[in-house]
């Protein structure tokens, strides 16, 4: 079932002068329940902007976006109760941290929802447990903490407030590996504990192969691709055609397919690639 509809979707900034840029084009896609959606492009493939539609901080200059159906924008006054259900987690977001300690910052979100101080400190406890914030830090200014404890606690924030669509804008830019799997990891367990809708924008497609359902590819400000992950990465040719790209590991079973060994083309991870590999040769990788 559909948590979100982006319906025939344009937006145009600086529109009328010089400097106009158009960053979506007629851009129709549906956002499944119960699915982690990743997006892709290049650089000003319009990515940004429509992530920030989807819980009404750029308004559509045509078409429509739904959330259960109904039109975020029917009510223009009540857009305010949108960004309670789908929370938005824009690029860097440590850099949005500003209280006093952790805990205060991760339970900002879930005190203007009016909640009672113990399901706050209840979430709280949760959204550290889902993203791997290890609960001694609660007490701790964000301004001591490594760069991805900062991450952590700033999307543990956003998910304290358990919206029913979780969008992240690049949630692991910056970080080294290991800091990248266990951003990611947070992210899944939050998808699964909750079964929210949850839309991830990468430039990773590695990332995009482990831990996305459905992919959306835009070039160029509209939908070059809309589909399963196989669906999207099978055509490897248009994704580089557009200055993308497939999977590393999809990259090396193409090169292993050359010389001749028989493995399946649709492998897009590491797991994937092991499995195929331990049945070719007899469990022996």
């Amino acid at each position: 079932m559909s948590k979100i509809k982006v319906e025939n979707v344009s937006f145009v900034y600086s529109a009328g002068t010089p400097f106009e840029v158009k960053a979506l084009d007629d851009v129709t896609i549906e956002i499944k329940e119960n699915t982690i959606t990743g997006i892709i492009g290049h650089t000003g493939s319009g990515k940004s902007t429509l992530v920030q539609m989807f819980n009404g901080l750029v308004k559509p200059m045509s078409g429509r976006i739904l959330l259960d159906g109904e039109d975020i924008w029917e009510k223009p006054k009540s857009i305010g109760s949108v960004r309670y259900r789908v929370g938005l987690v824009m690029q860097y977001p440590e850099y949005q941290l500003f209280e006093d300690t952790v805990i205060e910052d991760i339970s900002f979100g879930p005190k203007n929802m009016g909640l009672d101080p113990d399901e706050i400190k209840k979430r709280v406890l949760e959204a550290c447990e889902l993203v791997g914030l290890d609960f001694d830090m609660l007490s701790k200014s964000p301004f001591d903490l490594s760069g991805g404890q900062k991450r952590r606690a700033a999307i543990a924030g956003v998910m304290a407030m358990r919206p029913e669509v979780l969008v992240l804008d690049e949630p692991a830019a910056g970080l080294d590996p290991a800091g990248r799997n266990s951003i990611f990891d947070g992210i899944k367990r939050y998808a699964d504990a909750t079964g929210a809708a949850v839309i991830i924008v990468s430039h990773s497609m590695d990332d995009m192969a482990k831990y996305c359902d459905e992919l959306v590819v835009l070039s160029h400000s509209k939908v070059a691709m809309f589909g399963n992950r196989k669906e999207v990465f099978s055509r490897s040719r248009e994704l580089e055609a557009i200055g993308l790209g497939v999977p590393q590991i999809t990259r090396l079973v193409m090169l292993l397919r050359d010389k001749g060994i028989e493995i399946s083309p649709d492998i897009y991870t590491v797991d994937e690639a092991e499995t195929a590999l331990a049945a070719l040769f007899g469990g022996g990788v």
